[in-house]
């Protein structure tokens, strides 16, 4: 009894030593189990623990820089029960935000904030139409995704300064509004301007796991010869400019059809 009872304190001196390494284990030391996870980014100049920290640099694949990310990761997820907010900061790039996993492979994202120039998606767009620059602003009040698609979704976004870049020259949008909702899955979203720039836009988007749709009226509010060409390659222009798109894609006949405005 007495040698069951050594080796059992034994025991649990070792398991309490290792939890407290686990409790305080400093970030960097668990670089190397995450790193193959995080598609060819590395962290650099990492401090603090596991739980509360920080890059001082995030780098790409290409050695390129993006910018710097701290993180709080509850300790909760030792009893299987992750949440984590995110904080990272580039100069083409910011984005904050808090994940929970829920059972049934869902993940909940709360109080998301992305701010992005899109000239980084210069090696990701390939468009006739033209390359985008300006800034997209992003608010995600809530999504529930499953698979990566959303269930539930609440978000708002706004296109500023938007412009296309064409072979012929910048095209003027001025800044374009989006907002969407979800539920079920399917995904709603309306597009509009502020009412002041060059292009009068009024549209709809359904998008599900099965199909999509997409109805609007995109108009000039102006005489401006480059807007009406970049127009006119979306579809032909009616008297006024004014070019009507519809377009759909999949088994988009089982989305419900957008309301009129």
């Amino acid at each position: 009894m007495k040698y069951l009872r050594k080796h059992l304190i034994g025991f649990g001196m070792v398991l309490l030593a290792a939890a407290l390494l686990l409790w305080f284990l400093p970030a960097r030391w668990a670089m190397p189990w995450f790193e193959p996870h995080l598609h060819g980014l590395r962290l650099q100049q990492v401090q603090g623990l596991l739980w509360d920290g920080r890059a001082g640099q995030v780098v790409a694949a290409d050695g390129h820089v993006l910018g710097q990310v701290q993180w709080h990761i509850s300790r909760r997820a030792l009893l299987g029960e992750l949440q984590l907010h995110l904080d990272f900061d580039g100069p083409q790039l910011a984005f904050s935000g808090g994940m929970q996993r829920l059972p049934d492979n869902q993940v909940a994202w709360r109080e998301v904030n992305l701010r992005a120039e899109l000239v980084a998606l210069d090696p990701y767009v390939k468009s006739s139409l033209g390359q985008p620059r300006g800034e997209l602003q992003l608010t995600i009040d809530h999504a529930l995704l499953l698979g990566g698609w959303p269930l539930q979704l609440r978000a708002q976004a706004q296109w500023r300064r938007a412009v296309m870049r064409t072979h012929s020259g910048d095209v003027a949008l001025g800044e374009l509004q989006w907002q969407a909702q979800a539920q079920g899955g399917v995904i709603q979203a309306q597009v509009h301007d502020d009412g002041n720039g060059p292009l009068h836009a009024d549209g709809q988007l359904q998008l599900s796991p099965l199909g999509w749709r997409l109805d609007a009226t995109l108009r000039p509010r102006q005489t401006d010869p480059a807007l009406r060409q970049w127009l006119a390659g979306l579809g032909p222009p009616a008297a006024d400019g004014s070019v009507h798109i519809q377009r759909s894609g999949g088994l988009a006949g089982t989305l419900s059809t957008p309301r009129s405005k």
